[in-house]
């Protein structure tokens, strides 16, 4: 894992390690540079040494010096990868080096390489006898990558920060339409970014950029192409029946698990004691000796937010090395506004508290960590998927009026501080279904709506523009039901715009790589296929990932609700400051003060809204000062 910058321009020596300075915590082992003045292209390198310790060095070249890459993340087919290359006549100068697997590769195949990798990845690759720098970003975006073209320069980088040292971005402003998704998403879905005019680049795309006419003309347009994204495919079961189906999937994840343990570097896993890291577990066991395994986890002295008990009797089960830290959730309130501010940009899920705490205590022990993000999102873990039927059955049945009656009364239940209780369900629910069915998703996640965010932005927001890229996504879909739709929404907006972005700044800042064995390309192959009534059964969400794990883990974990990772951020928003500063101008002072009032006063659980305020309010003033 790794941090990477760059930009075609004039040449600067002092902003290029400028740049690569602020990517320091991607990347403590070293750096690296390189200046192309012919095409004036300049590449940056932070390293975290994982694999071939000596031999990974970046930026990395051919020894003719055709290809240079930079290069942010893991090829988990290295190897194999490696060998079809050597049979087709390739020479090797490291002995292990995934990066130099990027180089062959590309000599080999061009693009035609990036659906044959197997990975996490973002890279930026000179192809010098093609004249083209070429940027790629792996399949769900597991590594972050941006750019933009400004003032006739092309600038890019693993995060914003490093983003904003290069002079042409001296003086951006701030995308009011980005800033008005956080509030309805609680996330940033697609390309946008807080930044005007700064882009991230597509799950699943490369993008091209034309150097041949650099010394004559104004560089062109960079052309961003599409080599995979995720859809279900509803006419594509695979032969066998359930029982074959679950035994298959126990197989390729067993064989993903497998595939990302090797490191050269101390390795461990993340325990929640939910499904999907007790299965990481279970098949790391079955690699590994268990007694070599090291598990973390991280309990909370408030109930309704502690699941360390099922955490240790899943490790004890195992025989695996279990770390526990138990937090004081109100200690760990004290350095909120600090992480605020270090997190890359803005997010709206505040679960992003304890992912930052659990990488902070694993990364005292090893520089590698399995998770088991992607299993919700491949298998309809989430609560909205039990709901869509009710949801229809609702829309069609309530009129629009007897709706609004309820949700006043809704509007009315007292609010509650416990992780995800039930008038937070209510009350997210019922504004969802003031919505078109499109909508729904997006408006259960976000903290506002469309008419309170026209009221906090003092104009008027127009509904289908807010949330683009969720009808978009329900629209174009050829899943056919509302379940697939959702199983898509969720798969292609928020575990790449919000799941994979906590997951990969919170492990950042303490230079730890995360792995995550549930979006394997043939684990992701296989369940894309799997109908939908094996993943959603009668009520029971990840049915045929439970049912693959029955002879591997007890009934008591399979069978237990999903509780979340979360922290007591409404208590904590009543005992927290308000934000003062004029950071967030743009926004109307008067409807946030109020909101922030009422919330104190407990007239109100604002939990959501306020939260995104207090990430704007500390990380803007290093985004865009």
């Amino acid at each position: 894992m790794c941090g990477i910058a760059g930009f075609v321009g004039a040449e600067n020596p002092a902003v290029l390690r400028t740049m690569a300075r602020e990517l320091a915590h991607r990347g403590p082992d070293g750096e690296g540079f390189l200046s192309d003045t012919k095409r004036h292209v300049h590449l940056a390198h932070r390293r975290l040494a994982i694999l071939d310790i000596g031999g990974g060095i970046q930026p990395m070249s051919l020894p003719d010096g055709r290809i240079t890459v930079v290069f942010n993340g893991e090829i988990y087919n290295h190897r194999s990868l490696r060998s079809e290359l050597e049979a087709r006549g390739h020479r090797f100068a490291t002995s292990h080096s995934d990066t130099e697997v990027l180089l062959h590769g590309w000599v080999e195949w061009g693009e035609e390489l990036l659906p044959r990798l197997n990975g996490m990845f973002a890279f930026a690759l000179l192809d010098r006898a093609g004249e083209r720098l070429v940027l790629a970003r792996d399949r769900f975006g597991e590594k972050p990558l941006f750019w933009t073209v400004k003032n006739g320069e092309f600038v890019f980088a693993s995060e914003l920060g490093a983003m904003t040292k290069h002079p042409s971005l001296r003086g951006t402003g701030i995308d009011r339409l980005a800033i008005q998704k956080l509030f309805a998403y609680s996330f940033i879905p697609g390309t946008r970014t807080p930044l005007a005019g700064v882009q991230r680049l597509r799950p699943g795309s490369w993008l091209d950029i034309n150097l041949s006419q650099i010394d004559h003309a104004p560089l062109p347009a960079p052309i961003e192409r599409s080599y995979w994204r995720f859809s279900i495919l509803t006419d594509a079961a695979p032969a066998g029946t359930e029982d074959d189906w679950a035994e298959e999937l126990d197989h390729l994840l067993g064989k993903s698990v497998s595939a990302r343990l090797e490191s050269d570097v101390p390795l461990g896993l993340f325990l929640s004691g939910g499904v999907d890291s007790s299965a990481i577990l279970a098949h790391a066991a079955d690699a590994r000796d268990p007694k070599t395994i090291d598990a973390f986890s991280i309990g909370f002295t408030e109930p309704s937010f502690d699941e360390s008990r099922y955490a240790e009797r899943v490790a004890k089960l195992v025989g695996c090395n279990w770390h526990l830290k138990l937090c004081d959730l109100d200690a760990v309130r004290s350095e909120l506004v600090a992480l605020l501010g270090r997190i890359d940009e803005p997010m709206g899920d505040s679960s992003i508290v304890p992912t930052s705490v659990l990488c902070k205590y694993a990364a005292e022990s090893v520089k590698v960590a399995l998770s088991g993000d992607g299993g919700d999102e491949l298998f309809a873990g989430y609560d909205p998927f039990k709901i869509l039927g009710l949801a229809r059955m609702y829309d069609r049945m309530v009129p629009r009026k007897i709706h609004q009656a309820i949700s006043v009364l809704a509007s009315r239940l007292p609010p509650s501080e416990r992780n995800m209780s039930f008038d937070f369900k209510v009350k997210r629910g019922l504004r969802g279904l003031s919505l078109k069915p499109s909508m729904w998703n997006a408006a259960w996640l976000g903290a506002l709506g469309s008419r309170e965010i026209s009221e906090l932005f003092e104009e008027q927001v127009d509904p289908e523009t807010l949330y683009g890229e969720a009808i978009t996504a329900w629209e174009q879909s050829q899943a056919g039901d509302d379940a697939n739709r959702t199983l898509e929404f969720f798969t292609n907006l928020y575990l790449p715009d919000d799941i994979l972005v906590k997951s990969d700044r919170s492990s950042m800042l303490e230079s730890l790589e995360v792995r995550a064995p549930f979006l394997d390309n043939d684990v992701v192959e296989f369940a894309r296929r799997l109908p939908i009534d094996v993943k959603l059964r009668k009520g029971v969400s990840k049915w045929i990932l439970k049912r693959s794990l029955r002879n591997r883990l007890p009934d008591d974990i399979l069978k237990r609700a999903k509780k979340g990772f979360g922290a007591p951020i409404s208590r904590w928003l009543r005992q927290l400051p308000m934000p003062a500063s004029s950071r967030t101008s743009f926004l109307n002072q008067r409807v946030l003060s109020r909101r922030w009032a009422d919330h104190a006063a407990k007239k109100c659980d604002d939990r959501g809204a306020l939260w995104i305020w207090l990430g704007l309010d500390a990380r803007l003033s290093h985004l865009a000062p």
